[in-house]
């Protein structure tokens, strides 16, 4: 028998879906059918385009900002006993509190703008690139460190020339997995207080019963999710060239 492909699997899906909405007479606003999410996104195109941008930027950005606080964090703490003891249980404390709960605060220190949903964003991702960056750093076998030493080679060309390309696989893991939570991050910030964005519009549908148009930005959410995973892939297999 011959395996299905990934995208006959998914139009299966989609038209069992649309058939049991018709054959239930599900009414549109508790469950709408793929054929009124489609209406609904191509009438309302211009503002889905234009919210997905800003969440977009939100997500990049915030992104941008944890992996530039991570790295050298990283390697702070994975260098030092001190920043192991001092930093890294504050650190893990912080990462406990939910991000749910730091919105409001957030907004309230930031005011309504773009900066609450960047550090939103920022504070779910730092923490899964900073722990897989230590990962990487204490994977490297210890005969090849010992080879390192032997060949009389520099704290900091061990460091360029062996923990930092072994470290990079577990680096582009955590990225892989913060940003699909920067994503989530961003409409968290989004639901607390925005005028636009994703989020914003999936409040806004959802307060007028507009359902399609909230299945709608959620299925450009799921898009954006999946093609940002997709780019950090590709980076890697630029640069991690050499792992099997």
């Amino acid at each position: 028998m011959r395996q299905l492909s990934t995208p006959l699997i998914w139009l299966t899906l989609v038209l069992a879906w649309e058939g049991a909405v018709r054959a239930l007479a599900v009414p549109a606003w508790l469950l709408p059918a793929p054929s009124a999410i489609g209406a609904m996104g191509w009438e309302w195109r211009a503002e889905l385009l234009a919210n997905t941008l800003v969440t977009l930027r939100e997500t990049v950005l915030g992104f941008a900002l944890a992996l530039g606080l991570s790295v050298p964090l990283a390697v702070l703490v994975a260098f030092s006993r001190l920043a192991q003891r001092v930093v890294y249980p504050i650190l893990l404390g912080l990462q406990s509190v939910p991000k749910v709960a730091l919105a409001p605060l957030v907004t309230l220190w930031f005011g309504i703008g773009e900066w609450p949903k960047i550090v939103i964003v920022a504070l779910v991702c730092f923490f899964p690139i900073l722990v897989n960056i230590i990962a990487g750093f204490d994977a490297v076998p210890r005969a090849m460190l010992d080879l390192m030493h032997a060949m009389r080679a520099s704290p900091a060309a061990t460091f360029r020339r062996l923990r930092l390309p072994m470290a990079l696989p577990y680096l582009f893991t955590g990225c892989k997995v913060a940003i699909t939570f920067a994503v989530i991050g961003a409409v968290i910030a989004e639901f607390v207080a925005a005028q636009d964005g994703l989020g914003y519009l999936i409040l806004m549908a959802s307060a007028q019963s507009q359902t399609p148009l909230a299945f709608a930005s959620i299925l450009m959410l799921t898009l954006m999710s999946i093609l940002l995973f997709r780019l950090i892939e590709m980076a890697e297999r630029r640069l991690v060239d050499w792992k099997p």
